[in-house]
Parts: structure tokens; C-alpha cells; sequence
């Protein structure tokens, strides 16, 4: 999930300021988080907190009134500050923004052994998404997401289905299998080229307007850097449209060492300790997948 934290933080300042180049510093001095990390965080604590449907609702409030001027949606802030815990019909691309954790509790070696697909995760993944984003277009970008992201830790690990021949070694094929599949499941257009989108793209809070846009930025880039380099320089709702493309990039390749330590630096200490909490909910969970798979991951 620090890949859409990445994505947020670089983003940060060029949501009002657009720019149509992937020449720029990567991180500035002026950079800083905004509501897609701090939700991100907040889906996070959800799922270590149980994964319930009240659990998001929960921890997405507690989150947004420790950070109330995140740069919340005007629905979503409003939802956040009120009594009401019921969805409101959004298809904002918030819910594509905050879906990253979903994606890493799927069990890889679950789907390698058996060639279907982890349901925990993407239960989680609609869930996140519905509990406020409950329109049909808000729940697919959600799933979207979530699905590119599981699809890349899958292809990008190594593993294979009925013990085929693994294709981490070719990243073209990788993201043509994702392409592929998003194309297939969710009707998304991921046909045209960044060159293409670049002149005519504006500012967009949609899912159906945002989502597709990450998912292509991600794969035209050849590590995670240019990834974000390539979603910032589209334009439009910077920081979330490079959120969503950091959390896709992060599953292929990683994030490198320096962009984790500086990413970190924009942090408190209350968002750190969720990525702690974070990170050591994910090994345990792990350790607990192995011991019941007799040593699959």
C-alpha cells in the first residue's frame, strides 16, 4: 500500500497545478499527504481490525477527524463528519484511491494451487468501496484496482497457474495479461496511449474517468518511478490518479529504498504506526498461510 501513499505524497502538488511532462522533482519540500493516504491507512486498520463492513465505516471516520483538512470530497466530508454510517451512491475515484490493502491480503499460492481466485480480498476490496461508494461505478474501480494490483503480485512473484510456466520474467507479458483482463471484466478502454490521452485530459474525481488512466500509466512505465512519473504528467486529479497507478506499480515492482525513506518523511507518527501495524500484519498472516499450506505462500 506505500505505493499509492507515493503516488499521494509526489501528486500532492500538482492536482491544482497540473502539468503535462514527467520532468519535474520527484519530491519537493512543498509535497505532502492528502486524504487518499490517509484513507488508504484507514482501509488498512479495517482489515487488521476484522474486515466488517462497520469496520471500514469506523476507521474511515476515526481517520478523517484526525486529519480534517486532508482535502476531502465535498460528499465524502460530509458523510465523515455526520452521524450517518450509510452510503451515499458515489462513483468518486475515491474508492479506487483507498482499495490498495485489499489487494495484498489475497493469497497468491491459493490461486496457483488451485486457479481461482482469493475471495477474501475482493470481498474486502467491494466492501471498502461500498460502505460510501456503493454505485456500480464506484465499486468497479474499486475491483479494478484491486484486481490489477493482485495480478501483479501474482505474475510479477512468480507463480503460475496449473503449474505452467511462470512469466515474471517477461514484464510485456505480464501487463498484457492485466490489460487483457481489466479490458474483459470491467469494459474499461485501455487502448489508447499516454501520448494520446495527455493534450485533452482535465481534472476528474470519477472512477470511470480516473481509473483506466492509472491503470494505462502503469502500463506504459518501466519501473515503479517512471510509473508515477507517467500518471502526474496526464494531468487532472494528480495525487489520486498517481495513488492508484503507485498501488498497481508497487505489486510489479516494488518500491525502491530511497522513495520509501523519503515517502516516510511526510509522515506523522500516527500514520507511520498504521504501516507498521501494517507490515506486521501481512508477515503473520503469511507465516499463518504457510504453516496451514504445508510451505506455499
Amino acid at each position: 500500500m506505500l505505493g499509492a501513499i507515493v503516488g499521494d505524497i509526489v501528486g500532492s502538488v500538482y492536482e491544482w497545478h497540473n502539468i503535462k511532462t514527467k520532468e519535474f522533482p520527484f519530491f519537493r519540500e512543498d509535497c505532502f499527504f492528502t486524504d487518499d493516504t490517509v484513507m488508504t491507512c484507514a482501509v488498512a486498520e479495517a482489515i487488521m481490525n476484522g474486515g466488517d463492513r462497520y469496520d471500514f465505516v469506523d476507521a474511515m471516520k476515526k481517520y478523517g477527524r484526525m486529519y480534517p483538512d486532508a482535502g476531502y470530497g465535498g460528499r465524502f466530508g460530509t458523510w465523515l463528519f455526520s452521524d450517518n454510517r450509510e452510503p451515499y451512491d458515489s462513483f468518486g475515484n475515491g474508492s479506487a484511491m483507498r482499495v490498495a490493502p485489499c489487494a495484498w491480503i489475497m493469497d497468491c499460492g491459493f490461486c496457483a494451487r488451485t486457479g481461482m481466485w482469493p475471495s477474501n480480498g475482493r470481498a474486502a476490496a467491494r466492501l471498502s468501496a461500498e460502505v460510501t461508494h456503493n454505485h456500480p461505478e464506484g465499486i468497479k474501480g474499486a475491483m479494478a484496482t484491486a484486481d490489477a494490483i493482485f495480478m501483479n503480485r501474482f505474475n510479477f512473484g512468480g507463480y503460475s497457474l496449473d503449474h505452467g510456466k511462470p512469466v515474471n520474467d517477461n514484464p510485456a507479458e505480464c501487463k498484457r495479461l492485466v490489460k487483457e483482463y481489466i479490458e474483459k471484466e470491467y469494459g474499461y478502454d485501455l487502448s489508447r496511449t499516454l501520448d494520446e490521452i495527455r493534450p485533452g485530459y482535465q481534472f476528474n474525481e470519477t472512477c470511470q474517468d480516473t481509473v483506466p488512466q492509472a491503470i494505462i500509466a502503469f502500463l506504459e512505465s518501466t519501473d515503479f518511478e517512471d510509473a508515477i512519473r507517467n500518471a502526474i504528467s496526464l494531468g487532472g486529479d494528480s495525487d489520486t490518479l498517481a495513488a492508484i497507478t503507485g498501488s498497481i506499480a508497487e505489486a510489479a515492482y516494488g518500491v525502491p529504498a530511497w522513495i520509501k525513506d523519503k515517502a516516510y518523511s511526510y509522515l506523522d507518527e500516527p500514520l507511520k504506526e498504521v504501516l507498521r501495524r501494517w507490515r506486521n500484519y501481512i508477515v503473520s498472516l503469511k507465516t499463518v498461510t504457510s504453516k496451514s499450506t504445508g510451505g506455499a505462500k
